[in-house]
């Protein structure tokens, strides 16, 4: 019997890309674009493995799991994501994910991964593990991040943040995040102001400081 997959992302292209991916080794029983449709979706289907997207302009994965986990907890959830920060693989495990994989993933691995997790094996991308391990062996269950400043900012201010402390100049994390050199500019006077901090030097040594690079 092939297991059955729900996918989450906002992107159409994305969507499609996966279930080429994947082929005709699973059943994908539906996809969604946003934390609302992959709600009521996944209540209608109850698929074995949802995949799902980090970041989403409605909430991304973690409201989709906040919503969904404790109703429905026989669904296994693995993220897949361009991200690979720390906060965001800590923050979906912690929320009740079973895996965390980027984008950069083939095919194989991807059906690999979800054939693993719908088994119960929790799955990570080879440099992922390590942040996971290290949340759950630090003191008290925290995180390497510091999760009430982090927690200030929004799914898209922690996008701009990570890019920027990258290196990459406004006009790189605009093509990046599909937005404008303006939004940008919105973006991270707002991590500036909310995070405390006076510069761009300031703020790549706060990101790195936390491993959120």
């Amino acid at each position: 019997m092939k297991i059955r997959v729900y996918l989450v992302d906002d992107h159409a292209m994305v969507r499609s890309g996966v279930k080429a991916e994947l082929g005709n080794d699973v059943d994908v029983v539906g996809e969604a674009a946003g934390v609302a449709a992959a709600v009521a979706g996944i209540r209608a289907t109850v698929p074995d493995v949802v995949l799902l997207d980090v970041h989403m302009p409605d909430g991304g994965g973690r409201a989709v799991l906040d919503q969904i986990r404790a109703e429905l907890p026989g669904i296994r959830f693995l993220a897949l994501s361009v991200s690979d920060a720390a906060e965001d693989v800590i923050g979906v495990i912690r929320a009740g994910a079973r895996g965390y994989v980027t984008k950069t993933i083939s095919g194989p691995e991807l059906l690999d991964a979800v054939r693993r997790v719908a088994d119960g094996d929790a799955v990570f991308s080879p440099r992922l593990a390590g942040f996971v391990l290290d949340a759950f062996t630090i003191g008290a269950g925290e995180s390497p991040a510091d999760e009430s400043d982090l927690d200030r900012l929004t799914a898209r201010e922690r996008e701009v943040l990570r890019l920027l402390a990258r290196g990459y100049a406004y006009k790189e994390i605009a093509g990046q995040l599909f937005i404008s050199v303006k939004t940008v500019e919105t973006h991270v006077s707002s991590v500036l102001r909310k995070l405390q901090l006076s510069s761009r030097h300031e703020l790549t040594r706060w990101a790195n400081d936390r491993r959120i690079v």
